[in-house]
């Protein structure tokens, strides 16, 4: 009985996951599957046809490597043929999870006590608010966590991070607006240190990645982590905007080269008809990604599967 019970939630639970996924999506996938749908309605499958798809895929911000990859299974024996709209999908939905399979990894949190994660992006990428969601979920797992509100510029941060410490039980080490962040990211550590907590994420002002002041400033941070535990930061959780589209590919060289970027976290998948940006940057980088966002709630952050991304932006059920 409790196996069922059990069983029936976890469908619940993906199947309300999977709903929320192509609904993040759905800009993508429509843009995708009208164009899609209007080319294979016309006549079977020749090479103009294929170089329109291709140009379809690349307008989702899927990347050139990728799109031509994509095409080229499409091809495949099958010119001159009627293929249907879904099988074309299926073809695009496999070639996906293909490119995405090798950077999909979860976060482990092991190795270190306290495990130092540092989360940094460019302005209004959604940091703080997936600060909001992680420490819910490791909250949930029992572990003992410490946030260190390091957006010492912006008030509004500071405040968001108290409230989700408040709601999770997370200590929250904040100072006086435009504080020292990287005094404050050792203060937390040190103290998270002695308190014996499991986790400490560590905020950061958002900066823009051509601004060479602002990535020094994260360097800097880097450097003072380094000298409460040489080993730290475990983690550096890269924070992209999905709607920002190709800008996408310079944040994660520059922020790479400022802070050793460990991992990403895509946000607002939600809000963009170029949801394919994240295969680009697999493709261009490797990196590991750790959660994408498609929404505001606490749920909206979910292990990334390869397989139903790849059906979500190809617009399958």
């Amino acid at each position: 009985m409790n196996d069922s019970t059990g069983e029936s939630a976890e469908i619940k639970e993906k199947s309300g996951w999977w709903g929320r996924l192509t609904g993040g999506l759905k800009r993508t996938s429509s843009a995708l599957g009208t164009s899609i749908d209007s080319l294979l309605n016309k006549r079977p499958l020749d090479p103009a046809m294929l170089d329109e798809i291709e140009e379809a895929l690349i307008r989702t911000d899927l990347g050139m490597e990728a799109a031509a990859r994509v095409t080229d299974a499409i091809a495949k024996g099958r010119f001159n043929e009627n293929p249907t709209p879904d099988e074309v999908k299926t073809i695009i939905a496999d070639e996906v999870a293909k490119v995405l399979e090798p950077v999909a990894k979860p976060l482990v949190i092991a190795g270190a006590k306290p495990f130092v994660i540092l989360v940094i992006g460019v302005n209004g990428s959604g940091k703080t608010t997936t600060i909001g969601k992680l420490v819910s979920k490791l909250s949930a797992e029992g572990r003992k966590v410490v946030l260190g509100a390091g957006d010492t510029f912006r008030a509004a941060a500071v405040e968001q991070l108290k409230i989700w410490g408040q709601r999770t039980g997370a200590k929250v080490v904040a100072r006086e607006p435009g504080a020292d962040s990287a005094g404050l990211a050792f203060d937390a550590i040190s103290g998270a240190k002695t308190d014996g907590a499991d986790v400490v994420i560590i905020d950061t002002a958002g900066r823009l990645q051509n601004r060479t002041e602002l990535m020094g400033e994260l360097e800097k941070m880097v450097r003072v982590i380094k000298k409460v535990d040489e080993t730290a930061p475990h983690a550096v959780l890269l924070v992209l905007d999905a709607t920002v589209g190709q800008n996408a590919l310079s944040q994660v060289e520059v922020f790479g080269k400022t802070a050793g970027v460990t991992g990403l976290v895509m946000t607002k998948l939600d809000g963009t008809a170029r949801g394919g940006i994240l295969v680009a940057i697999a493709q261009k980088f490797g990196l590991p990604i750790h959660f994408i966002g498609v929404g505001e709630g606490i749920d909206d952050l979910a292990p990334f599967s390869p397989k139903d991304f790849g059906r979500a932006l190809a617009g399958l059920e």
